[in-house]
């Protein structure tokens, strides 16, 4: 499966991925360390979780996908691999939701990236899945992950105390979500209309 917008496209992510992944990662190890999952200590009574390897990542994430749980892509733009989108903790009966985390290279930040790839993993949550409701949460200090949910109308529903271990310690998170009647006519086109309100965009913008 395979989504994409202009030069934007969603992928599910592959061993071969490895060597782009890993140079995309190392080169934004210090401007995404302050925003990435960490492993907390083991408790006396609890496994030792070590931090997977790339392999160990992908195919824990296809057993996910397989199972139902999960959508996990990387990110391509012109072509080339820039981050990663995962919709995780996917839930059905009567909940039908799931949760969006993603990472972009620094080097295409700000381009409208990180927008259309979340705006294509959501109407393909809840047009072809079947998802009702989709949730992202962020640390408040971070403000460029904050700004793509919200261009895209991402409603704040409050603050998570101490909701993840996040760079080595417990961090509170603040919840944005969406459901699938407020967008009938889809994000993607919500954030078309939003990122050129007059209509298309020229070649120089």
């Amino acid at each position: 499966m395979v989504l994409s917008d202009g030069e934007v496209t969603l992928r599910p992510i592959k061993l071969r991925d490895q060597t782009a992944w890993r140079e995309v990662n190392r080169r934004n190890r210090d401007w995404l360390r302050p925003w990435e999952a960490t492993i907390p200590p083991a408790a006396p009574w609890g496994p030792v979780i070590q931090r997977p390897t790339y392999r160990q990542m992908v195919r824990h994430l296809r057993a996910e996908a397989n199972a139902g749980r999960m959508l996990p892509f990387v990110i391509e733009y012109q072509g080339r691999l820039v981050g990663q989108l995962t919709v995780a903790g996917i839930t059905w009966g009567s909940m039908c939701a799931g949760h969006v985390g993603y990472w972009v290279d620094r080097e295409v930040a700000g381009r409208g990236v990180m927008p259309t790839a979340v705006a294509l993993a959501v109407d393909h949550c809840f047009t072809k899945v079947g998802l009702h409701r989709i949730e992202v949460c962020i640390r408040p200090e971070n403000g460029p992950s904050r700004r793509v949910v919200e261009k895209l109308g991402f409603r704040e529903e409050g603050l998570r105390p101490r909701y993840l271990h996040i760079d080595g310690a417990w961090r509170d998170h603040l919840v944005y979500a969406l459901t699938v009647e407020e967008v009938r006519d889809g994000l993607l086109r919500r954030w078309q209309r939003e990122r050129h309100p007059h209509g298309p965009a020229s070649p120089e913008q």
